[in-house]
């Protein structure tokens, strides 16, 4: 659910339409599932921290891996609480994050992203012709996604206790030695 406490009607009839395209147009592709207007179909995370993103593209394999988190925003959510409440986690994933905003919200959009340091796959704009609405990609980000630091393994007792000692350089290098005048021998 958007940190906008009220999105006016008109708009959230076109936020949930935008949706719905999308998910027809990925449905090929992708098993794709919507959280439109205020359902909570499909989440990111669990728990208290589970985040409910417009649409999540999963790929069809066996697994269904998380492949791509997209959020629909219009004129009134494009603005720094939304880009902090959400955009900020989705794009710490490890699915690529995709923004779509109205064609009038790009600059806006691009700027608050990085002003907060929000990695953002790509950024698509789109406009209303007639009753259809149009999407252009204008934002691609080439580099590398940030990583999320792993934490190393922790030892247990038992591995400690159980684990060799390291050879040192010197007795490492006269084992070679020895292979090597056994291998010569052998000739």
């Amino acid at each position: 659910m958007s940190p906008i406490l009220v999105r006016p009607v008109r708009e959230q009839l076109e936020h949930d339409r935008i949706i719905r395209l999308l998910q027809a147009k990925f449905r090929r592709r992708y098993e794709a599932a919507i959280n439109p207007g205020n359902e909570q179909n499909a989440a990111v995370g669990a728990g208290t921290t589970a985040l409910y993103p417009d649409l999540l593209l999963m790929s069809p394999e066996r697994g269904h891996k998380l492949q791509v988190i997209i959020e629909v925003e219009t004129g009134e959510s494009v603005n720094h609480l939304e880009a902090l409440a959400q955009w900020a986690h989705f794009g710490r994933t490890r699915a690529a994050f995709h923004l779509y905003v109205p064609a009038a919200m790009v600059d806006v959009a691009r700027r608050l992203a990085e002003d907060n340091q929000i990695y953002v796959g790509e950024i698509w704009s789109y406009h209303i012709v007639g009753d259809q609405p149009r999407f252009t990609l204008v934002h691609r980000n080439r580099e590398a996604p940030p990583s999320a630091p792993r934490p190393k393994p922790i030892k247990t007792a038992k591995a400690v206790k159980n684990a060799k000692p390291a050879k040192t350089v010197k007795k490492a290098k006269a084992a070679t030695k020895t292979k090597k005048k056994a291998t010569k021998s052998r000739r």
